[in-house]
């Protein structure tokens, strides 16, 4: 491929993207139609269910908005925020949820998932890839960039300052990639950016800088990648710069436990972090110097709130919203009269994991193990095919969670195969496969032995959290028990957020106790998989194969600019985990949103930003009546 066919090649791709889109959301995706403003009502049918279709994604405007005012943001969890408030560094969705009310992407995205030139810096694929990189790289190196890589050019708007009034510049950008690619880096970041030419070597101490990175002026950064990629557009660029002036004379490794970053977190968006309470809330102004406009709210509190209070705190009116309203206390609370329930499908699901190995941190790579506990695969079939995912998400969720059959949701219509049935629930079918493996009852007691008839017990790893926690893993272990498998929940309780996801390797610290887990993935918004799947950290159940290899790279390959190709590549991905079980998706989940009734201009529609815009009409929140 000519090299110079790559920006034609990329605008047609974006055009059958987005034809496709609209295609495949015309049944799946209603709740994020961007002409929704809010007059659908709730309904709830018959037998008790609910609709995501049933729910607006953007708040009804009523009244007339006041001059300033406090906002109120409820952060649902049961469990404090770690407080590493800085894109390069966090690794949770809580410190994400602040994170975006003062810091955001240079690049933003639109409904389609597809970068836009909206957001704090513009973009422009150039139609060669940079000369002054490839006369850098060894000869065959450079003609592989020149064959298959990318340059973009990248410009920050001229207004976009950190909030200390110091300009946001190309070479903030520049040292985000030079500190995630720094091998005393501590984060979970460094697999975003690999795809930039010279990473590696700079990381393995073989360059002094990032060879596929160029400072043009203060505002203009090129970036060279190795593979131009459909991905590149949809979520393949790192695009949270890091301000040099008050990290760059840090040791790389002091700087995720900075006060930088924990006590006084800086960024460049619509408000500023005034005062925070660890763990607990968080106080922000507004940034009157904000690139997209001075904020209308004064101020924004942001606090933690126990899902088994959080009804009390919206009808109370203490919080105006919250980051995710736990759905299954929606039926009970669906006429609240002081709000307004937004939803939309989330870009997410529930699974079960099995862990299959450990995790090499030294050289950044999965270890896989041929003896683990989980490692037979009619094992994990079986242990799929026992749980009824149907009647959990009707019976916990209303209906407003629902079976889930591959690992790419809904959410993502034009790749999401609707035809993969993924594996059934059919309890037969489990203990025909479990007798197949050797897993058989020895002694008579109902309970399955071992292969070589010795006691078998599986440690299950299960997250704390709202109402249906604790009812949903029993259901699960009771499920696994009808079948013959003793199940047990790890250390016989629910363990805490953070505490869970330190057990399952989220630091790279495999816990050898845990046997199984269930836990959430959110997709984020390019629907390739290598960054849960693959080599890296967060692919928790340590699992590798060589047909997953080869299929996520096809998946972000030149060739995957042809959307039937993709879709092709990913329905064969998404039978192949099928196929092996390394994990099992339980739920495709809906946002639930409430809205107090002061509130305006507040929106949970995909690539919305605008929360410069958001208003309210009094000072103090009406409560429910």
């Amino acid at each position: 491929m000519k090299k110079a066919t790559f920006s034609k090649l990329l605008l047609a791709f974006l055009l059958v993207f987005s034809l496709v889109l609209t295609a495949c959301s015309k049944d799946g995706d209603k709740a994020k139609d961007s002409g929704d403003k809010g007059d659908k009502k709730t309904e709830e049918k018959e037998d008790g269910l609910y609709s995501i279709e049933d729910f607006s994604n953007t708040k009804t405007n009523e009244g007339k908005a006041i001059e300033g005012g406090n906002f109120n943001y409820g952060l649902v969890s049961d469990t404090a925020f770690e407080g590493t408030l800085n894109w390069n560094f966090y690794d949770g969705n809580p410190d994400a949820q602040i994170l975006t009310w003062f810091d955001e992407p240079l690049l933003t995205w639109d409904v389609n998932y597809v970068y836009t030139n909206d957001g704090a810096a513009t973009y422009e694929t150039d139609a060669e890839v940079s000369p002054a990189v490839l006369e850098k790289l060894p000869a065959d190196q450079a003609a592989e960039v020149k064959e298959n890589g990318v340059t973009i050019t990248f410009k920050i708007r001229d207004n976009v300052n950190w909030h200390d009034g110091k300009p946001v510049t190309a070479e903030d950008w520049a040292f985000a990639h030079e500190v995630i690619a720094n091998p005393k880096y501590d984060g979970v970041r460094y697999g975003d950016i690999t795809n930039v030419v010279g990473v590696e070597e700079y990381h393995d101490g073989k360059a002094d800088s990032i060879t596929g990175i160029e400072l043009i002026d203060e505002k203009t950064l090129k970036i060279t990648y190795k593979q131009q990629s459909p991905s590149l557009l949809t979520g393949g660029i790192w695009t949270y710069p890091l301000a040099k002036h008050i990290f760059g004379d840090m040791p790389v490794d002091k700087i995720s436990s900075s006060k930088e970053v924990r006590e006084k977190p800086i960024g460049f968006g619509p408000f500023i972090v005034d005062s925070i309470v660890p763990g607990e809330s968080v106080v922000m102004k507004k940034n009157a110097d904000y690139w997209r406009g001075e904020p209308k709210l004064d101020s924004v509190t942001i606090k933690v709130v126990n899902p088994t209070v959080v009804v009390q705190a919206l009808e109370k009116g203490e919080i105006d919203t919250v980051s995710e309203f736990p759905v299954d206390q929606f039926p009970a609370n669906a006429k609240m009269s002081n709000v307004e329930y937004l939803g939309a499908i989330d870009r997410a699901y529930t699974y079960i994991g099995f862990k299959l190995g450990s995790y090499d941190k030294e050289n950044k790579s999965i270890k896989p193990d041929p003896n683990a506990k989980m490692a037979d695969v009619k094992l994990r079939q079986a242990m799929w095919h026992a749980v009824d995912n149907d009647t959990v998400g009707k019976k916990f969720y209303h209906g407003l969670r629902w079976n889930a059959t591959t690992l790419i949701p809904p959410s993502h219509p034009e790749f999401h195969d609707a035809t993969n049935e993924g594996r059934k629930y059919d309890p037969e079918k489990a203990k025909q496969l479990l007798d197949e493996a050797g897993y058989k009852d020895v002694d008579g007691d109902g309970i399955r032995e071992d292969k070589n008839g010795k006691p078998f017990v599986i440690n299950f790893a299960s997250m704390s959290g709202g109402d249906t926690a604790e009812p949903l893993a029993k259901y699960y272990i009771q499920a696994w028990k009808e079948v013959g498998l003793n199940v047990e929940l790890l250390d016989g309780r629910l363990q805490e957020f953070n505490t869970f996801y330190d057990r399952v390797g989220q630091a790279g610290d495999d816990d050898p106790a845990v046997d199984i887990y269930q836990g959430a993935w959110g997709v984020g918004i390019d629907v390739d998989p290598t960054g849960l799947y693959g080599n890296v950290m967060f692919n928790f159940t340590r699992w590798q194969n060589d047909k997953n290899d080869e299929l996520l790279a096809k998946g972000i390959s030149k060739d995957a600019f042809d959307v039937d190709y993709r879709k092709k590549v990913y329905n064969e991905w998404q039978q192949l985990m099928v196929d092996e079980v390394p994990v099992f998706p339980t739920l495709y989940r809906a946002i639930l949103v409430p809205v107090n009734n002061r509130v305006q201009n507040y929106s949970i529609e995909e690539g919305w930003n605008e929360k410069q815009n958001i208003a309210v009409t009094a000072e103090e929140a009406p409560k429910a009546k």
